[in-house]
């Protein structure tokens, strides 16, 4: 029985973050998750080497990397020590590592939880090597979360502006779901937030019953309906660091 419910736990948590066929019927972030996956998967190429991933939770995309050392960092809190995979953790300001020790940089999702960006940034080009990529991703349109430490959304422009202003640059930034499926995934957020529960039986039906029919509803409308390239729901953006003697 054991085994069993290991079995659903593996079998959900893989449609949580790589979401198939199976996620529409499961998955209230269904759209945001698919998005993430895709553009992650189409970049991931480019993060090879000593790798750094700030925030990395449970670290659910490592797989995706050509990372020969997949190295996770965490805020230092008794939750985050009892529930994150993480091997080190800090007090949010000084990365506790070495100039110029990795080769590239990865932060899912958590660019919006720096109150700070400036020297959060600043730590990434500090620990980089001349040369070394960055690939991060940050909601623009989200609701907010992790409250009370969820302190901003950034459009292409800001987040653009932010990274050249530490001396990064731009190789890509895209939109993930700029489509009508933004809004069945807002819709489905808010069903999310007004019925979830401690129970993930119960949160699981209600997702089947309430939000599958909008994540079918809306997968079908986005194959008929035009892009909103205005209106999307995350920023996916690699940039790399000047190399020594680069402009």
């Amino acid at each position: 029985m054991n085994a069993f419910k290991a079995r659903l736990r593996a079998i959900h948590h893989r449609a949580a973050y790589f979401p198939s066929v199976l996620g529409l019927f499961i998955n209230p972030f269904y759209f945001a998750r698919k998005g993430l996956t895709k553009h992650i998967g189409d970049l991931a190429g480019h993060i090879t080497g000593r790798t750094l991933d700030v925030g990395c939770g449970n670290k659910p995309y490592s797989r995706l990397y050509h990372a020969e050392e997949f190295v996770g960092l965490e805020m230092d809190t008794e939750q985050n020590r009892a529930s994150k995979h993480a091997e080190y953790y800090y007090d949010g300001s000084r990365f506790p590592f070495a100039d110029e020790s990795f080769d590239s940089m990865v932060g899912s999702e958590v660019f919006e939880h720096v109150f700070n960006p400036d020297q959060f940034l600043s730590e990434v080009v500090r620990v980089l090597k001349p040369g070394g990529k960055v690939l991060l991703t940050m909601p623009f349109v989200w609701d907010e979360h992790e409250q009370p430490l969820d302190f901003a959304r950034y459009s292409s422009f800001g987040i653009s502006f932010l990274l050249k202003r530490q001396g990064l640059e731009i190789i890509e930034l895209r939109k993930s779901i700029n489509d009508i499926r933004v809004i069945f995934q807002l819709m489905n957020c808010y069903l999310y937030k007004k019925t979830v529960t401690r129970n993930a039986w119960f949160n699981l039906i209600v997702t089947l019953i309430l939000m599958a029919p909008f994540n079918i509803l809306g997968e079908l409308l986005s194959f008929v309906t035009p892009r909103n390239p205005d209106l999307y729901l995350d920023n996916i953006v690699l940039a790399r660091k000047a190399k020594v003697g680069c402009a």
